[in-house]
């Protein structure tokens, strides 16, 4: 049976939060206030994760426990509204910066989107001429699985620093308004999208995170969206009161799952096998996951261009010895950059 089939059960480890241990702990927040009126579903994208990743991380091992966490730190982020349900921050220290930015605080991310908050305005996509809901919608549809994982833990608490890779395949066209104002369509190639960064967060005593700091090439991801260069750029004139998700998408868009209403998503066998062609093996390189033919550059202008039974929660009687003690408890072999004889 291939792994992506098997749900495998969260591990066990006394102390330890269940974000830590479960990548789908906050899905199952009953009491939390979801964006949607109910908590998203991300079968098919832990599906993809488990079918394409390239690392396979022990249980419990800390880039297992850091790849957990920041997982469930993006449901929270993109589909809880109410700062007050999210559990894998320290509130009132938690800020996120993007290249060495000035801090975002959690309101301005709740605000503008996860994806308006760390892409800067480019050729391509401008943060400024978008909100959360288009945002959302823009990426989403064209790519309906994100993957994301950790490839490498270089410290642990309390300041952790990580490199990580995102994936997808890039199913349905781009659409997206530019630095210019322009509306930018790339048709879609049905190849993979792959990008990779280096996060450094501190976390709290309860391993929530508190300042994060992330550095990647946000550009990059566009490279790969049109590694061709071939564009359409329109100026759209909006229709008095036409939202910008109905600008940029139309009207047969299902504004809850981001996804067209004559177009149904892939079921997960359908999305394992659409990751297959582009990622034949999970030792596929980055390098050559996103390599392919070059093409001469044509630019046209004119009139057209997230699932188990969820761990208790600890109690306020767990202390933070216990929670460092246990993330500590890694091993080099699990993380060797921990080792004492590590090469600096």
């Amino acid at each position: 049976m291939a792994a992506a089939d098997v749900e495998v059960s969260p591990p066990k480890a006394p102390g330890l939060p269940d974000y830590l241990l479960d990548p789908n702990a906050t899905l199952k927040d009953d009491s939390a206030k979801w964006r949607y009126g109910r908590a998203p579903d991300y079968t098919n994208t832990r599906k993809v994760y488990e079918a394409t990743k390239t690392k396979s991380h022990e249980a419990a091992s800390l880039p297992n426990l850091v790849e957990n966490l920041v997982k469930n730190w993006e449901v929270e982020a993109s589909f809880k509204p109410e700062i007050d349900d999210w559990r894998t921050i320290d509130r009132p220290n938690y800020t996120f910066s993007i290249n060495g930015g000035p801090p975002q605080s959690a309101e301005h991310m709740l605000k503008v989107g996860t994806y308006n908050a760390i892409i800067t305005p480019n050729d391509y996509y401008d943060p400024t001429k978008s909100d959360f809901a288009s945002s959302h919608k823009t990426f989403k549809r064209m790519m309906p699985t994100f993957a994301w994982e950790v490839l490498e833990v270089y410290s642990g608490p309390p300041t952790v620093a990580f490199k990580w890779r995102h994936w997808g395949v890039m199913k349905n066209d781009y659409v997206g308004y530019n630095d210019k104002g322009e509306k930018v369509t790339v048709k879609a190639h049905d190849g993979p999208i792959d990008i990779q960064g280096i996060t450094i967060a501190k976390v709290d005593d309860k391993v929530r995170l508190q300042a994060v700091e992330t550095w990647f090439d946000p550009l990059e991801m566009f490279r790969q969206i049109s590694p061709s260069g071939e564009v359409t750029r329109t100026i759209h004139v909006p229709k008095p009161g036409e939202d910008i998700t109905t600008q940029l998408h139309g009207e047969g868009y299902d504004a809850e799952s981001g996804t067209p209403t004559d177009e149904p998503e892939s079921t997960p066998l359908e999305a394992k096998k659409d990751f297959e062609k582009v990622f034949p093996s999970p030792e596929m390189t980055h390098e050559a996951a996103v390599t392919g033919p070059v093409v001469p550059v044509v630019e046209k202008s004119g009139a057209k261009a997230h699932e188990s039974v969820p761990e208790e929660t600890p109690t306020s009687e767990e202390t933070a010895s216990a929670v460092h003690t246990e993330m500590a408890s890694s091993t080099p072999a699990s993380c060797p950059f921990l080792a004492p004889s590590a090469p600096s």
